[in-house]
């Protein structure tokens, strides 16, 4: 019988709107009718049969109801989304209605007809309609939540949170079958045992009884408030246990501060190992950014997109956006654009494709767009990739660089940021070192008399997720089944949100004086197989050891690749200074005269043209002694096959 109704319900919802706007007028008709009979049968304690001038008060009844609940836009809505402001509608309308009917009576003036009828009549109204538009939701929610039991694919979930995020969210989850939610759960005692939205408030104890009963599939977490401190302590409270985590974005990512399903998504380690924000000084961004010129080379980048987003929050005139790669470019001018409708910028976003060693066209782009601030974020970053291409590495990375330079103090450009790495301290391979001569060149440059443009540098660590970085490979290896390949048990690596590390970034260029070289500091080092057996666990698997053959996922470790370093550095000295951002210090370090710099820096470039990879890591030694290569042995992998070669047409 109950599978029969909701059957009916099912096909009523499904039939043409004509039809269900004819039912519902035929219903207020006949309940303006109704209203009005037991309004007089109630007043003169019997049935009333009208009379006479009687008839016209059941006429005038039907007739106001049509123009009036029309003009209110009753007949519009969808009845079975009809909520609080749904009813606050009906209820002006029959205020409304209600007067009218009221004067009428009065004018009238029918001897049987009381005048109380004129305000009895209105209320039993407003009861019918006001119960009747509440029918269709009580209806397609009973509808609904009947489907959702009925389909086994459901996930059952516990609601972490029983604030506003929570209960809206429930409320778009009763609109979908992708979930069924079983309850809450809340910290607040005094909310525990109550029910919201016929849903029971869970104490944690209680939930976690529900788990061990295989009740629950997904704990969600709605408080997108709490800190990441908080919520990393809930993940661990429920991770232990059988179920998915999933949670809602943070307050700032919510479109318009707003809840929807398509807001739910898997914990991912970014979530753990980021930090809470540190209040930035606004006021000071703004005076370098708003209404300025501003460009940002490598603007496809994980950096130099993340950049670019911020950027376009501290609202300048213009954005360049500098890139090598279409796709790239292409892909970040797209998402500023959608960004830019969003927040009501008036930015002017422009695109320009060009390679940062092309001196020509950086100049030209200068010339004619006369950016006041740039953001240096292009560079070959991947170490293994860079220690087979040695030469492409450097004329990139360096001559890149010295080409931004050179040409923005020609042209008065008012402050260089370079963005470089930790890599560049003490480095090991090719990349680090490239990064470590770029931060010289700006040293050198800023140094020089003569010119206004203020050249400051931002080094920091690995940023979560960027291209190329451990965590995307982590990620793909797990979908595939594994395994998750790690170089050495004991490497650890530096970890930072990439728009934390952009905020940062920005922060440190608005309050940078020429020759500034700034650290962002970068907590606590993470082992990367703690990093491994996390993701594995976020993922819902299980580690594959010798003590649980049975698990999904095993680790296997490769060794160090080229150049690889077991931990990572920030300072080469031991001397950094605090500065107005607790996550920013301030050092100066040594670096080479650039008239003697300029020099080396011409020999390096005969090497790189003639793909000398032993004489270009002779080069970097020489002008960074804390560089420690291989010089015996070579990875260039066009230099190591030019060899081959040589060798069969000799013999």
């Amino acid at each position: 019988m109950k599978r029969r109704i909701f059957a009916i319900g099912r096909k009523v919802f499904a039939s043409s709107r004509l039809f269900k706007l004819v039912t519902i007028v035929v219903f207020d008709l006949c309940s303006a009718e109704l209203s009005l009979w037991m309004a007089l049968s109630i007043l003169s304690g019997e049935m009333h049969w009208p009379v006479a001038q009687e008839w016209i008060a059941y006429l005038l009844a039907s007739a106001l109801v049509l123009p009036v609940f029309h003009f209110f836009g009753i007949y519009n809505s969808v009845q079975r989304f009809n909520g609080f402001d749904s009813f606050v509608t009906i209820l002006k309308s029959v205020a409304v209605y209600g007067i009218l009917f009221y004067l009428l009576i009065l004018l009238l003036n029918v001897p049987t007809l009381p005048f109380s009828a004129g305000i009895l009549q209105p209320i039993l109204f407003l009861l019918m309609t006001g119960g009747s538009r509440s029918l269709p939701r009580f209806l397609s929610s009973s509808i609904e939540i009947h489907h959702q039991k009925s389909c086994d694919t459901s996930d059952h979930i516990l609601v972490y949170g029983a604030g506003s995020a929570g209960v809206e969210i429930v409320r778009a989850i009763g609109r979908s079958n992708k979930y069924v939610v079983v309850g809450f759960i809340d910290d607040n005692e005094e909310l525990h045992g109550r029910t919201i939205h016929g849903k029971t408030v869970f104490s944690s104890r209680e939930a976690v009884e529900l788990i061990g009963q295989g009740e629950i599939t997904t704990i969600l977490l709605a408080i997108p408030s709490a800190t990441r401190s908080r919520r990393n302590e809930i993940v661990e409270q429920y991770q232990k246990y059988s179920v998915q985590i999933k949670m809602l974005p943070v307050v700032e990512e919510l479109v318009e501060g707003k809840v929807n399903i398509f807001d739910i998504k898997a914990v991912d380690i970014e979530d753990l190992l980021g930090r809470d924000p540190v209040p930035l000084d606004y006021a000071l961004i703004d005076q370098v950014i708003a209404g300025q010129i501003v460009m940002v080379t490598g603007a496809g980048g994980s950096i130099g997109s993340e950049l670019c987003r911020q950027l376009l929050q501290a609202r300048p005139s213009t954005l360049l956006l500098l890139d090598n790669t279409e796709l790239n470019l292409y892909s970040i001018h797209r998402d500023l654009t959608q960004r830019q409708s969003r927040i009501s910028s008036s930015t002017r976003i422009v695109p320009l494709l060009c390679d940062v060693t092309n001196r020509e066209r950086i100049s030209e782009i200068l010339r004619t767009f006369r950016p006041q601030v740039i953001y240096h974020a292009a560079a070959y970053k991947h170490v293994p990739m860079v220690e087979h291409n040695p030469a492409e590495g450097i004329r990139n990375n360096v001559f890149g660089t010295r080409s931004i330079a050179e040409v923005a103090r020609q042209h008065g450009v008012g402050s260089v940021v370079l963005v470089s790495t930790d890599k560049a301290v003490r480095p090991t391979n090719i990349m680090g070192a490239s990064k470590r001569l770029c931060e010289m060149i700006l040293q050198a440059l800023a140094a020089e008399p003569g010119h206004a443009t203020c050249f400051s540098m931002v080094r920091f660590g690995n940023v979560l997720g960027s291209s190329g970085s451990v965590v995307p490979l982590f990620r793909n290896q797990i979908k595939s089944g594994g395994p998750l390949t790690i170089t050495h048990k004991e490497i650890t690596r530096y970890f930072m949100t990439i728009p934390e590390a952009a905020q940062l970034v920005i922060q440190a260029g608005a309050m940078a004086s020429s020759g500034d070289l700034f650290l962002l500091e970068m907590g606590e080092p993470v082992k990367i197989v703690d990093l491994a057996c996390k993701m594995i666990e976020l993922s819902g698997l299980t580690l594959r050891t010798s003590e649980n053959p049975d698990g999904d996922i095993e680790i296997s470790y490769t060794g160090l690749r080229p150049g690889e370093k077991l931990y990572e550095e920030l300072l080469i000295g031991n001397h950094s200074a605090p500065s107005a951002n607790p996550r920013i210090f301030k050092t100066r370090e040594h670096f080479i005269p650039w008239s003697a710099l300029e020099a080396e820096l011409d020999q390096l470039a005969v090497a790189i043209n003639s793909n000398d990879a032993q004489n270009i890591k002779s080069l970097l030694k020489q002008l960074i002694p804390e560089y420690q290569p291989s010089i015996a042995t070579t990875e260039d992998l066009l230099a190591v096959e030019q060899q081959n070669c040589y060798k069969s047409a000799t013999e």
